[in-house]
C-alpha cells in the first residue's frame, strides 16, 4: 500500500497490515516460535538478510513486524524496533548505540525507573550520566562533554507535565555530535511528533496509551535505519523481545489512538480548569492550562495539552493520602494511558527509589498527586476527587 499523503488517522488503521494467503480482513496473530523453510539455500538467505521473511520470534515475528510498521508511519520514522517493555527500549537504545566510557544528558524530571537505569545500572558499566533541568536549553549545553553521545528527555515530564524545547535541544546535540531521544510516551504521535522537530530517536512506552486499555506490556524505539540498525542487533541477540500476542494487542490499539488522545485530552483540560479554581488546591500542572509555565511552548509542539493532570496540596503526604483515599471511581495505581483514570502519589510510588534530594530537585513534593484522565465523565472524577478534597 502507499501511504505517501495519507492522513494520520488513516496510516493508525491501514498502516503496516501484511495478510497472509488466507488474505484476512483483520490482522492474524502469529503465534510461534520458529518459522519453516522450503530448503536448506532458503534458511541460508534468510539467516544472511539476502532474503527478506521471518526467521525466529525472537527477532522476526509478522505480528510484531506489523506494530512496528504502522508505528513507524505514524510517527513519520524510517524504522521501529519493538521490545517487551518500555524500559527495555530504553536499555537497548543504550545498548545498541553506546559504549563504555561515553556519557548521557538527561532530563532530572524523568521516569524513576529511568533514572535508576542510567545512574546505577548503567552507570556500572561505564556510561556516565549527567542530570539537568528539562527546561533550560543551556543546562544542557553547558553539561556537554568531549565523550557526550546521547541526549535524553521526556516531554512533557513525568510526573510534573514539564515541556522541553526539543528542537533546541536538537541543534545543541547536533553540535555536539550527539543524537537527542525523546520519550514520547505522555503524548504519543497522535498529540506530537519529536522527529519533526529534530529529534533522533523517539521512544514509547507502548504499555501506556498505545494499547490504551492496560492490557498487555510494550515498548518501542524508532529513528533512522542506519542508527536502528544497531538497537535491532541488540534485540536480536538479547532476546528483549515483544510477544506476538502483546504485539496484535498494541496494533489493535493503535487504530483508536487518535481518538482517545483527544478525548483524554478535552477531559483534562476540563478537570484541570476545575482543580485549578479548587481553593484547596495549590497548584495545577497542565500544559494545557494558560498558566502551565510552559504554555505556549506545548501549544507549538504538541496538538492538545495530553491527559496527564499534576497537582498540588499544601497539607503534604497526609492530604494527598486523604485525597487519593477517597476517590471511588479512580483507580490508584502508578500506570497511565489507560481508558479507566488512575491516581497516584509519585513521591511514594513511581519516584520513591529517588532520593529525597533527587525528588527534591526534580519538584515532586509530598503533596504532589498526578492523575491519568481517562473516558470517564469529567463530573463524576471531580465529584470524586472533591470528596477527599473535603477533608483536607
Amino acid at each position: 500500500m502507499n501511504l505517501e499523503g495519507l492522513h494520520p488517522d488513516t496510516l493508525a488503521v491501514r498502516a503496516g497490515t501484511q495478510r497472509s494467503q488466507f488474505q484476512e480482513h483483520s490482522e492474524a496473530m502469529y503465534l510461534t516460535s520458529s518459522f519453516v523453510f522450503g530448503n536448506a539455500a532458503e534458511a541460508a538467505a534468510r539467516f544472511s538478510g539476502a532474503e527478506p521473511g521471518p526467521i525466529y520470534a525472537r527477532f522476526t515475528n509478522p505480528s510484531v513486524n506489523m506494530f512496528e510498521e504502522r508505528l513507524a508511519a505514524m510517527e513519520g520514522a524510517e524504522r521501529c524496533v519493538a521490545f517487551a517493555s518500555g524500559m527495555a527500549a530504553i536499555l537497548a537504545t543504550v545498548m545498541g548505540l553506546m559504549r563504555a566510557g561515553e556519557h548521557v544528558v538527561a532530563s532530572r524530571s524523568i521516569f524513576g525507573s529511568t533514572v535508576q537505569l542510567f545512574q546505577n545500572i548503567l552507570g556500572r558499566f561505564g556510561v556516565e550520566t549527567t542530570f539537568v533541568s528539562p527546561t533550560d536549553p543551556a543546562e544542557w549545553r553547558a553539561a556537554v562533554k568531549p565523550n557526550t553521545r546521547l541526549f535524553f528527555v521526556e516531554s512533557p515530564s513525568n510526573p510534573l507535565t514539564e515541556v522541553s524545547d526539543i528542537r533546541a535541544l536538537a541543534d545543541i546535540a547536533h553540535e555536539s555530535n550527539a543524537w537527542l531521544a525523546v520519550d514520547n510516551c505522555f503524548c504519543t504521535p497522535a498529540l506530537q511528533r519529536p522527529l519533526q522537530l529534530g529529534a533522533d530517536i523517539v521512544i514509547h512506552s507502548a504499555t501506556k496509551y498505545l494499547d490504551g486499555q492496560g492490557r498487555v506490556l510494550g515498548g518501542a524505539v524508532l529513528g533512522g535505519k542506519a542508527l536502528m540498525e544497531g538497537v535491532y542487533t541488540f534485540l536480536r541477540t538479547a532476546g528483549p523481545t515483544l510477544s506476538a500476542f502483546n504485539a496484535w494487542v498494541l496494533l489493535k490499539g493503535l487504530e483508536t489512538l487518535s481518538l482517545r488522545m483527544r478525548a483524554h485530552s478535552a477531559h483534562a483540560l476540563e478537570l484541570a480548569s476545575w482543580l485549578e479554581a479548587h481553593p484547596k488546591v495549590d497548584r495545577v500542572l497542565y500544559p494545557g492550562l494558560a498558566s502551565h509555565p510552559q504554555h505556549a511552548l506545548a501549544m507549538r509542539q504538541q496538538t492538545t495539552g495530553g491527559g496527564i493532570v499534576a497537582f498540588e496540596l499544601a497539607g503534604g503526604k497526609d492530604a494527598a493520602w486523604k485525597v487519593i483515599d477517597a476517590t471511588q471511581i479512580m483507580s490508584i495505581t502508578a500506570n497511565l494511558g489507560d481508558t479507566r483514570t488512575t491516581i497516584t502519589h509519585p513521591a511514594s510510588t513511581t519516584h520513591s527509589r529517588l532520593t529525597p534530594e533527587q525528588r527534591q530537585a526534580a519538584g515532586i513534593g509530598d503533596g504532589l498527586i498526578r492523575i491519568a484522565v481517562g473516558l470517564e465523565h469529567p463530573g463524576d472524577l471531580q465529584a470524586d476527587l472533591d470528596r477527599g478534597l473535603a477533608l483536607i
